[in-house]
């Protein structure tokens, strides 16, 4: 009997998944990947595997990487380590040269292979290809112990400031899932490093996407006891950070989902990328595994 048993479990998965395939199918997603997700053999073929099915049922998934512990393995290879001041990696044009090559190398190819080898067609691009991203120098100011600000200089680290939605539109209404690397460039043709969370929610933001997943290794947002906050809205967001309950990391990853909520994005998951096919358990199920930031809480 268990094998009847097991059946009727998948069944019953299914049918919870199948409003919600209804109800987001020709949507649009943004998944940051990332962490743990990325580096443990089984996760990333979950995560994989997520991707496909989502593709599969109907939906356009685009995906943004990280990738800045390959790229600390590499400059350590090379015999370098990069500089950081809080928690950004300082970005000499030698650092960057590696920064390109393993994140719009290796890193994004094994993605886009990992994804192909699950049976999906993933095209990998960097934010150079098409003009995909533009951007301009991070500038970044810090308190001094007087009192006084001042100006931190991380070199090459850019921030976002456009998205050329054209050529993800033209992957998404085919069968390509993208793959982006968070590299852009400036008027000048200057190649940055940007922050893999701000350019997806950047991305979700200038596509109206119905979903921003920023996959992460830790539960999601707690509260003050340690508890996973499922639902928020962004009213709650912005009082948990002036109350210090959102703190230190959490404070730029939870900014940059509440950004693209405020910027139009439907609704933006935290969640817990060490947990296999985390993507499918938020999207397709009624209790998610992680914080949902909307303009309404979850109910």
């Amino acid at each position: 009997m268990p094998h009847q048993h097991t059946g009727i479990d998948k069944a019953q998965i299914l049918t919870e998944a199948l409003p919600y395939i209804q109800r987001f199918a020709g949507k649009t997603l943004v998944v940051k990947y990332g962490g743990n997700a990325m580096t443990d053999p089984e996760l990333e073929s979950s995560f994989a595997r997520d991707i496909v099915l989502l593709k599969t049922v109907g939906l356009n998934p685009i995906v943004v990487h990280g990738g800045g512990p390959q790229v600390d393995s590499f400059l350590k290879q090379l015999g370098r380590e990069s500089d950081r001041i809080d928690g950004m990696r300082v970005t000499d044009p030698a650092t960057m040269e590696v920064v390109e090559m393993v994140l719009g190398g290796s890193v994004n190819k094994s993605i886009v292979n990992l994804i192909n080898q699950h049976g999906g067609r993933a095209i990998g691009l960097t934010g150079k290809d098409g003009n995909l991203i533009r951007a301009q120098k991070l500038l970044m100011s810090k308190t001094a112990e007087d009192g006084s600000l001042q100006q931190i200089d991380l070199g090459l680290v850019g921030e976002v400031v456009g998205v050329k939605t054209d050529v993800l539109e033209m992957f998404t209404q085919s069968d390509f899932i993208p793959v982006i690397a968070p590299l852009g460039v400036d008027e000048e043709g200057n190649t940055y490093n940007i922050n893999a969370d701000l350019v997806a929610g950047k991305v979700a933001e200038a596509l109206g996407a119905e979903k921003l997943i920023l996959l992460t290794n830790i539960m999601g947002v707690l509260d003050e006891n340690k508890n996973l906050l499922t639902g928020l809205s962004t009213q709650e967001v912005d009082r948990l950070i002036e109350t210090g309950v959102i703190y230190g990391g959490m404070i730029p990853k939870v900014g940059c989902a509440l950004d693209a909520v405020k910027g139009g994005v439907v609704s933006a998951h935290i969640v817990d990328g060490r947990v296999p096919h985390a993507t499918l358990l938020e999207i397709f199920t009624d209790h998610g595994v992680g914080t949902l930031i909307t303009n309404r809480a979850r109910h």
